[in-house]
């Protein structure tokens, strides 16, 4: 028999006579046959008595912001490994051969489901070479080492050193349900991030303008294009197309009225002008600027060195 009861855990100590006591066990263990009754007793009493040192390695990751109860069962798993693979002939102690296979297995947690975001392997190894170097230069420097310095001592490009630094955003990501201050009181954060997208909003309506305006002959799109595109007075429009300003605002009271029409047809309401003063002329462009500009923000674009309507 190989002792079971001897070999539970007094508590978090692990000490050499345990380590012997492990050692022999698992000496023991092996040579019984797999299909020994007694095999799969004295394997999990092992694996009990080395809880205490699956324990104590895994707290060397408590500060990393992972469950300590999960980093425990990471390393539980690589005692299994260290018990079922251990071979006392090498003459090695059983924690030094266990140590490092719990140790991998932590390492191997973090590399592979640590990180909030995948980020490459090549990133994840050159972050802890900058992790670990940062304590040594600060003590060395005597202050916080810029990129220069780190590049210099771990022999990597500047560019590789920002690489790096810049990937320790993705292995922790906060959560919009967070409560965060805000005033005098408390909100979660997703309601203080963002704002209202107005283009989005339009969206509809800057559809329906495209549509109203596609309606239009090509000469009174160039007018529309000059007159808010290009913000051109009614004169100015006049002399470019070589008629009068007269025609002009009517051509311009012609769009305005098409476009007010086929919006109404397509259920959308109108803007009204702005009431002018008494005796003032009326002014096409107001009601245009109103209905057209305000929803359509950008009426134009150059094509081959002619303003034409978009």
């Amino acid at each position: 028999m190989l002792g079971v009861g001897s070999l539970e855990p007094a508590g978090e100590v692990w000490t050499a006579e345990r380590d012997r006591r492990v050692s022999v066990a698992l000496a023991r263990l092996h040579r019984l046959a797999p299909d020994d009754p007694a095999r799969e007793r004295a394997r999990a009493a092992v694996i009990h008595a080395g809880m205490p040192l699956a324990r104590r390695l895994a707290r060397r990751f408590s500060f990393r912001g992972e469950d300590p109860d999960d980093l425990v069962q990471v390393a539980l798993l690589g005692l299994i490994k260290s018990v079922d693979r251990y071979d006392s002939s090498h003459g090695v102690r059983f924690e030094h051969f266990a140590g490092p296979t719990m140790l991998g297995e932590l390492r191997r947690h973090f590399r592979d489901r640590g990180w909030a975001l995948r980020v490459h392997r090549r990133l994840q190894e050159l972050h802890l070479e900058i992790s670990r170097a940062v304590p040594q230069l600060s003590q060395t420097l005597q202050r916080t080492p810029d990129i220069r310095d780190l590049a210099a001592h771990l022999g990597r490009d500047e560019g590789d050193i920002r690489d790096g630094l810049e990937c320790a955003h993705a292995y922790a990501i906060g959560s919009l349900n967070s409560v965060v201050r805000s005033g005098n009181g408390f909100a979660e954060l997703g309601e203080l991030l963002g704002e209202q997208d107005r283009r989005l909003e339009s969206l509809p309506d800057r559809h329906a303008i495209g549509r109203a305006v596609a309606g239009l002959s090509p000469r009174d799109r160039h007018i529309l294009a000059l007159r808010f595109a290009a913000d051109l007075t009614q004169a100015e429009i006049a002399q470019r197309l070589g008629l009068s300003q007269m025609h002009v605002s009517r051509l311009l009271t012609r769009c305005l009225q098409h476009l007010r029409q086929s919006l109404t047809a397509q259920g959308l309401s109108c803007w009204r002008p702005p009431p002018r003063a008494r005796g003032s002329a009326p002014e096409a462009s107001l009601t245009l600027r109103s209905l057209v500009a305000s929803r359509l923000p950008r009426l134009s674009g150059a094509v081959g060195g002619r303003t034409v309507l978009s």
